[in-house]
């Protein structure tokens, strides 16, 4: 039988039950109503019918007081009146006899009116017996003896009827009980009935978990015994025979795991990075060989260590924390993610990625952190600025020899030389002002480099840069028909800076701007806070800059393809030290042929300065 079948039976069982629930309560009800219709039909009308009667005979008695009294006509037409309305009522409690002994009572009634029909025949004749002695002697106890017996067929009624309530309440007292305990019992022998069926099917459900948990504790040749012919016989001889399929699975591709673990662990230990995995906790889940060189601590085979314990930087912690919390890897630039380890043999510095862990479910479940080593880099690249340094250095004095040599021949021999010993003096003149310029810039990139130059740092409203920026450039954009605007949003705080070096890079970025803005064009000054720094931008709608040179824009001698003005390619980098010097970040953000947008940012008085 199917487990179907089981369980439409158990519920076709309860079904019955509370079907002949239903029917013994529906039994039961009609018997009730039909009882309740014997009280009201049957002896209800008789009832009616006597006390009809009964009225009927007292107003006929009031007639023949009435002719008594003088009232003849009144008298004789109530009296006729009201003799026919007795003989319908009689009419009707003849033809409505419904227990013993009313059939003789009614014929008695009838006998006794007539003989008072007859007493009475002659109302005319009672006007003259002045004294009421007929109608004492023969009507009234006529009248009375008819009246009496129209009130013995309403007892009688009203008895019977009485009676048939009585019968009445046994029979709705008896159906309350009977169904009570009929509908107990159901309710009983279902509940017997639905636990045992419950038992049946919940007992292989129980064999299923306690199967299942044998396999998940790795135990594959646990079998669920199988009986019967149901679905859940069927259900269990399936069961087993997945068990042993995974079983044989696992058996074969437990080598497979163990050799592809075996060359996870040889690929991150041939890793020359560093590599580390935080839990959600920051607790260390897995480090390779080049983490436990990098921090200078032996291997152990369960390091337990957090992430404090293995990294002095409090700020690269930090910013795992904040990853955790959030669930994205923070977003800088490249030059504040360098961070530095002092070893016996000097300092080392590594570029630090983080990157976040993803279940199935896409919920986060781990970082990594990625330390590269980028020592070598860093001595290649200060023995690079070095190099220029000195010599942009050596190259000075003899420029400026060379300057002043050109400027007297063009002073003093210009007009007596011939006209293409002219072009080519003023191209040289022109060339060693711009090595002049290039050599200066260097000069200058260098020092910053280096925190060799001077800062003089004060309080400055930014509207100060703006007004400063609008009087130095107001000619030059209406020479190019250029619309200057500037905004700042909300009352802005003053910043901490040095207001000579700032000018320098908005002069810088709003000069790049007028360079490749259209005519017609526009250039806008816009500042807003944001947090502990105040963001001043340089936003033009000109030729923009492509994506693959926007990550490039602020290195040393990069300028884009097609767009090169005859700079020198090192402003911008300029403006990147001098903004890093000064606690803060710079970023474009571009889109070809739409414009440019130049942001960087300055620390606000108060805020950890």
């Amino acid at each position: 039988m199917t487990l179907k079948k089981k369980i439409l039976i158990g519920y076709g069982l309860s079904f019955a039950f509370m079907g002949f629930v239903v029917a013994l309560a529906v039994i039961n009800l009609v018997a009730l109503g039909k009882a309740t219709d014997a009280i009201l039909s049957e002896n209800y009308r008789s009832i009616l019918a006597a006390e009809n009667m009964v009225d009927a005979i007292e107003r006929q008695d009031s007639g023949t007081l009435l002719v008594l009294m003088g009232e003849v006509e009144e008298g004789t037409a109530l009296f006729q009146k009201n003799e026919a309305i007795f003989l319908e009522w009689l009419g009707r409690a003849k033809d409505n006899i419904t227990i013993s002994g009313e059939a003789d009572l009614l014929s008695a009634i009838a006998v006794d009116y007539a003989s008072y029909q007859q007493v009475a025949a002659s109302l005319a004749a009672l006007q003259a017996d002045s004294g009421g002695l007929t109608y004492r002697r023969m009507i009234f106890p006529m009248f009375m003896q008819v009246r009496e017996a129209c009130i013995s067929l309403r007892n009688i009624n009203e008895e019977t009827m009485y009676a048939a309530s009585v019968d009445a309440k046994k029979v709705a007292h008896n159906a309350i009980w009977s169904t009570v305990l009929v509908a107990s019992l159901a309710l009983v022998v279902a509940l017997i009935f639905s636990m045992i069926l419950a038992e049946r099917i919940v007992h292989p459900i129980r064999r299923f978990m306690e199967a299942s948990r044998h396999i998940s504790a790795g135990d594959y040749d646990v079998q669920v015994p199988v009986g019967g012919s149901d679905e859940l016989s069927r259900l269990a001889s399936e069961f087993n025979q997945m068990a042993t399929q995974v079983g044989r699975y696992n058996a074969m591709n437990i080598e497979k795991v163990i050799a592809e673990k075996n060359k996870s662990e040889a690929v991150l230990e041939s890793i020359e990075d560093g590599l580390v995995i935080f839990d959600l906790e920051l607790k260390v889940a897995g480090i390779n060989p080049a983490a436990w060189r990098i921090f200078d601590l032996p291997p152990v085979e369960d390091p337990g260590l957090r992430c404090g314990d293995i990294i002095p930087d409090s700020r690269l912690c930090d910013l795992i924390r904040d990853t955790v919390e959030t669930g994205w890897p923070p977003t800088m630039p490249d030059e504040q993610r360098v961070i530095s380890f002092q070893h016996a043999e000097g300092a080392a510095h590594y570029l630090f990625s983080i990157t976040v862990i993803r279940g199935i479910e896409r919920d986060l479940s781990g970082v990594v952190l990625l330390l590269k080593d980028i020592t070598r880099l860093k001595q290649v690249e200060q023995l690079k600025s070095d190099f220029v340094m000195a010599a942009s250095h050596e190259l000075r004095t003899p420029l400026t020899s060379l300057g002043m040599s050109v400027d007297l021949l063009l002073e003093h021999a210009f007009h007596n030389l011939a006209e293409k010993d002219r072009e080519l003096l003023l191209a040289a003149h022109e060339e060693v002002h711009r090595m002049k310029s290039l050599v200066s810039d260097l000069l200058d990139l260098s020092k910053i480099e280096a925190g060799r130059i001077e800062m003089e740092f004060e309080d400055v409203p930014v509207a100060t840069f703006f007004e400063h920026m609008q009087s130095v450039f107001k000619s030059q954009m209406e020479l190019k028909q250029v619309a200057f605007v500037s905004g700042i949003h909300g009352d802005l705080p003053l910043v901490r800076a040095d207001a000579n070096k700032i000018a320098w890079v908005l002069s810088n970025l709003v000069s790049n701007a007028l360079r490749y803005v259209n005519r017609g064009g526009c250039v806008a000054l816009m500042a807003q806070q944001f947090g502990a720094h105040v963001h001043l931008a340089v936003k033009d709608d000109g030729l923009g800059i492509p994506e693959e040179y926007q990550a490039r824009i602020f290195h040393k001698f990069v300028q884009v393809k097609g767009q090169e003005a005859g700079g020198s390619g090192l402003g911008l980098a300029i403006c990147k030290e001098i903004v890093r010097a000064h606690g803060g970040t710079i970023w474009v953000e571009s889109v070809p042929g739409r414009g440019s947008t130049f942001t960087f940012t300055l620390p606000v008085v108060g805020a950890g300065n």
